[in-house]
């Protein structure tokens, strides 16, 4: 981008940002403060932008920060257009198959849903010639005693940022750091899954299968035609599995004992997944915080406000909140800045969490009752238009903020 300036004109220096994690949040947070005036780098502890991953929605108030950002239309030509939600019994009939939309609320022909790595390639070529990222290496140390903050890298470096936010997920280090253990901000939300792929040998295409029974489901989720479908097994657990966690091997464990006896394509789906390289294990919750920032370090995204996958809105908060939080420091100091971010998007935070409590785990009975007062409600649904989207989704206006460079 070109200048001009006086030669004569003193030049103030460029307010220094560090951001912690390159997946969504993070590249989106700093392609804002870039086009506000911040020297921007980003670390990451993967070796490159994680390409590949999930599917992941893009709705409402997010779909305008990404038209912002002038990445909607490579956006659009990657919408996956799942077109058929089917849910089975347990002896794998049909108890309807209706639109996705009448489900997740999304808005046919408006929402998208890509492939995670479609997104996450738009954003760092949307900022790499213009932000410095620093793959192969992590945040060590925090140190705000003095003007800024001191950062020491896990691989030896040592600077210091005038902020730092921490878009590095759920179990977010960087909140780790500031903040403490993630079980004082962790609502467990009483489900854990196991998602990975698998050979599409079902001749899916452009749809998901359920299979449910109380406290369990199955899905095979296709994308499009191609080799292979993603698979999901979630299921109630009362507690946290704690020690699971840093296992591997544990957490299939578990996830076969659980589906143990299971019938339709779970046998097969258990195998498949002893062979997967790519299986993630999680416990569905939400991450609940009293304030977002402490000092100069602040958080977006998944770090400061999962709200689980139940309610599809994970990646829509990371970028809205990462427009925000970037516009509320275009013009403020840091602490100013982190207190506006607060003050106007908690409500949209709060609303689109509160989704799980409307409908999303409802999609997961633990009771006979319950899964058939669920089906009787799908049913009923698959007689309806798909929806006009949910309030939550569109609940914030993105307000316009200082000029951008």
């Amino acid at each position: 981008m070109l200048r001009t300036e006086l030669t004569d004109a003193p030049t103030a220096p460029r307010r220094t940002a560090l951001i912690s994690g390159a997946s969504i949040g993070g590249p989106a947070l700093a392609y804002w403060l870039n086009r506000y005036g911040y020297a921007v780098t980003v670390v990451e502890k993967a070796g490159a932008p994680r390409s590949g991953g999930y599917p992941i929605d893009i709705r409402g108030t997010a779909l305008e920060v990404v038209r912002k950002m002038r990445i909607l239309p490579q956006l659009r030509d990657a919408h996956i257009d799942l077109r058929r939600l089917t849910f089975l019994d347990e002896d794998g009939n049909e108890v309807t198959s209706l639109h996705p939309h009448n489900v997740t609320g999304g808005v046919a022909g408006h929402d998208l849903e890509v492939r995670r790595g479609d997104l996450t390639d738009a954003l760092h070529t949307a900022v790499r010639d213009d932000v410095e990222f620093l793959f192969n290496d992590s945040i060590d140390t925090f140190d705000q005693s003095g003007h800024g903050v001191d950062v020491t890298f896990r691989g030896g470096g040592r600077r210091t940022f005038d902020v730092v936010v921490g878009a590095d997920g759920m179990r977010s280090h960087t909140r780790g750091l500031v903040f403490g253990p993630i079980a004082q901000f962790q609502r467990y939300l009483g489900y854990c899954f196991a998602v990975f792929t698998m050979p599409n040998i079902f001749a899916l295409s452009h749809e998901t299968v359920m299979w449910n029974t109380p406290g369990r489901a199955a899905a095979l989720y296709a994308t499009g035609d191609g080799d292979d479908v993603h698979a999901f097994l979630n299921f109630a657990l009362p507690e946290p599995p704690f020690d699971a966690f840093a296992d591997p091997e544990a957490q299939q464990n578990l996830v076969a004992k659980v589906f143990a006896e299971a019938g339709w394509e779970v046998p097969g789906m258990l195998a498949a997944m002893r062979d997967a390289d790519d299986v993630f294990f999680d416990a569905v919750g939400q991450i609940r915080m009293p304030s977002w920032s402490s000092g100069r370090v602040a958080l977006v995204g998944d770090a400061a406000y999962a709200p689980s996958f139940l309610t599809g809105q994970g990646t829509s908060l990371a970028l809205v909140g990462a427009y925000m939080l970037a516009g509320s420091l275009a013009d403020r100091d840091h602490a100013a800045g982190f207190a506006a971010y607060e003050r106007d998007t908690r409500k949209f935070v709060t609303a689109n969490q509160g989704l799980a409590g409307e409908g999303g785990a409802a999609l997961f009975p633990t009771t006979e009752q319950a899964l058939e007062q669920r089906n009787s409600r799908l049913r009923s649904l698959s007689a309806m238009p798909p929806p006009e989207g949910r309030p939550a989704h569109t609940a914030l206006t993105l307000p316009e903020f200082a000029p951008t460079m």
